[in-house]
């Protein structure tokens, strides 16, 4: 008896179409029309509302008016304040060690109290140092300095 005869291989399935077709029957197609006019963008904020949004994430009002009163207001048997006082001692620092040496009293706490402020945020007593630090380092300015550095005249 012969061998049985092997199957036959599977009919090839047709391919499915992409994409499918529509089902049979009539398309409805809706459009809607918005006839309004488009939404202005926001403008820009200028530069002092940017300055002000900035310097509001980390002073509140009341605080920089209790700093600064503090800084000012007269020390009650001395007759200055704490901002005159430290004004005065970096006059005094510039005139006795020199223009550099002013600079350096006058601006590095000044430098350090804005750190400390933009870093951990403006309570009443950071305001009362920065401002303090603020008005004691005018003193370290002469008008003159702008003159010596240009030119490198010296008195």
């Amino acid at each position: 008896m012969p061998p049985p005869a092997p199957p036959a291989p599977p009919a090839p399935r047709p391919p499915d179409p992409w994409p499918p077709a529509p089902p049979p029957g009539p398309i409805e197609v809706h459009v809607t029309v918005d006839l309004a006019p488009p939404a202005e963008p926001e403008p820009e904020p200028s530069r002092w509302e940017r300055l002000t949004a900035w310097l509001g994430r980390y002073i509140r009002p009341w605080h920089a008016v209790l700093g600064i009163a503090g800084a000012v207001v007269p020390i009650p048997g001395v007759g200055y304040s704490a901002a005159t006082v430290w004004h005065f001692t970096v006059g005094l620092g510039r005139e006795e060690f020199g223009a550099g040496q002013g600079y350096a009293l006058g601006l590095i706490p000044l430098l350090l109290a804005v750190t400390v402020i933009v870093r951990r945020g403006g309570s009443p007593l950071r305001l009362f140092f920065l401002a303090t630090t603020f008005i004691g380092s005018f003193a370290a300015l002469s008008w003159y300095d702008p003159v010596q550095f240009l030119t490198g005249v010296s008195r």
